[in-house]
């Protein structure tokens, strides 16, 4: 079998992010498929691309980063500890994991999972629901297919078990199985559950530190002219495999969690200064609308059968065609025999893209974070309240956008699922977030919502809503504190900020927040007594 790093085998690509990196052979097969190249015309950031001009990337340099990073990673494992018996094969599953991990994305990424896709195909609830990674696993298995890949990667110099190491690729990719008549119930390992730490290493369920994050923050921020403070060249350094709670996971030099805020704060500020921009959301949105209009008059050809924009992701044959060019598609339709109600809805979506190319947005009104998903809901039934008007403007359900945001695991750190190890040592610990810095963030998860209006709305009464708006957002988000408040929940609460008495997490983020409002109503000597 040819060694993945054997250079006399494999191919040298020139990336940006990474330098000269070379692939193994059957790599470049998987590469020089027409599935693969599709990547070349998705964008990675979606509209953010019409925010920032440099974030024209795709996924196909993003998937070939992904490959290159994870074969990176296998291999340093492998050369700094050769008792875990990681083999070429192991490393080339897992190069293979990393570059098709995205084989199953739409046009313009993710605004057709997350957005077009639950418009136009409301079926698809629940255990139906349809993402992207369901896709990849789909076009992975038509891709090997199509291009009769099975025999070349049972060759000898590729020397792969495809009964065993196919069904590995997918769990690298997706994660564990479920079982089929109860979907809640997760699967053994099959490919290789005997090396748990392989499946941290492309997606990582456990505390989302993965290869796949490595290379878009480098590159996205490379593009997005953002700087990015996380350095995946030492993650890679410094990981080494140790036994935690009976099994084998990924763990990090105790030297390097500072890195590791960085690479969630890093994770959190993309969102906010890219991927979440107010002007983002609203060209997404627009872009969702023209999709939905037109969807049901866009046809492409399927492996038997004629599909639609949303129904291609029911035959590969057909998805394969949608890249992100479906957005110039419908912009330069021209009028032809169609019947007056298609004609209608395709001027309607032309008429939005063009606005989008134009420049002709819809305007954003106000924003606000709140790490109380409360606050979020009661504002927008402010806005959507016809009688209190409160803005001034009427406002559709639609024009409210609200997002979440997290560091990956909800309301939870997610450093606390991360292991440690001191130089000499043979065992992993963890580190609290007390031992790393009172700045440290307190929060792990926040909410957005973004107002807008009609791109037409005349600019005076804009400013009014505008005016409106932060009002609004100070009386739905002031919160009154009672003083004095009663001595044994002063205590209690003084317990739970000082972490001297165990609750819940939410718990002790709603009573840290509420204690330190109520300090703010003390006066200088009730706040040296209470020091006493």
């Amino acid at each position: 079998m040819a060694r993945p790093n054997d250079p006399g085998f494999n191919k040298v690509f020139n990336d940006p992010i990474h330098g000269h990196i070379e692939l193994h052979p059957l790599l470049v097969k998987i590469i020089d498929t027409p599935q693969f190249q599709r990547l070349r015309n998705i964008k990675q950031l979606g509209g953010v691309y019409y925010v920032f001009p440099g974030a024209s990337h795709n996924r196909f340099e993003h998937s070939i980063g992904v490959g290159y990073l994870a074969g990176k990673l296998a291999k340093s494992l492998q050369k700094k500890q050769p008792e875990l018996n990681i083999n070429e094969r192991d490393i080339l599953c897992v190069q293979i994991a990393g570059l098709c991990h995205d084989l199953g994305h739409g046009p313009f990424s993710h605004l057709f999972d997350r957005r077009f896709i639950p418009k136009a195909r409301p079926d698809l609830k629940d255990d139906k629901k349809w993402t992207h990674e369901k896709a990849t696993l789909e076009m992975f298995n038509h891709l090997i297919t199509v291009n009769n890949l099975k025999k070349v990667m049972e060759k000898k110099e590729n020397g792969l078990v495809l009964n065993k190491d196919i069904p590995f690729i997918r769990e690298l990719i997706f994660g564990k199985r479920t079982d089929p008549d109860h979907p809640e119930i997760e699967l053994p390992y099959e490919g290789r559950p005997e090396k748990p730490y392989l499946y941290e290493i492309v997606s990582n369920k456990r505390n989302g530190i993965d290869v796949n994050k490595f290379d878009y923050f480098a590159r996205d921020c490379h593009h997005l002219g953002i700087k990015n403070n996380f350095d995946h060249d030492r993650f890679i350094k410094f990981a080494k495999v140790f036994k935690v709670d009976g099994e084998q996971q990924i763990c990090i030099r105790d030297k390097e969690v500072g890195n590791l805020y960085d690479f969630f704060h890093t994770r959190n500020y993309l969102h906010r200064r890219a991927y979440q921009h107010k002007v983002t959301n609203i060209v997404e949105t627009m872009i969702t609308e023209a999709f939905v209009l037109a969807d049901k008059h866009l046809t492409f050809e399927g492996e038997y059968e004629k599909f639609t924009l949303s129904t291609a992701i029911d035959d590969m044959v057909a998805y394969t065609k949608l890249t992100d060019n479906v957005f110039e598609q419908i912009l330069l339709s021209t009028p032809g025999e169609l019947d007056e109600a298609r004609e209608k809805d395709l001027k309607k979506a032309r008429e939005i893209l063009t606005n989008i190319s134009s420049r002709r947005l819809l305007k954003c009104v106000g924003q606000f974070y709140s790490a109380y998903p409360a606050d979020i809901e009661d504002m927008r039934l402010h806005l959507l309240d016809d009688q209190k008007n409160p803005l001034a403007i009427k406002l559709l359900p639609e024009h409210l956008n609200v997002i979440k945001m997290d560091y990956g695991m909800k309301t939870e750190n997610p450093i606390d699922r991360v292991s440690f190890y001191r130089k000499e040592d043979k065992e992993a610990f963890k580190i609290s977030r007390g031992q790393v810095s009172t700045l440290t963030p307190g929060h792990f998860q926040e909410w957005l919502l973004q107002v807008y209006c009609t791109a037409e709305t005349d600019g005076e009464i804009l400013a009014l809503a505008r005016k409106n708006f932060e009002q609004l957002y100070q009386t739905v988000t002031s919160k009154k504190v009672p003083t004095p408040i009663p001595g044994e929940f002063e205590d209690w609460l003084l317990q739970v900020y000082n972490g001297t008495t165990e609750t819940d997490e939410k718990t002790q983020m709603m009573a840290r927040d509420f204690y330190e409002l109520w300090l703010e109503t003390l006066t200088s000597e009730e706040k040296r007594a209470l020091e006493m």
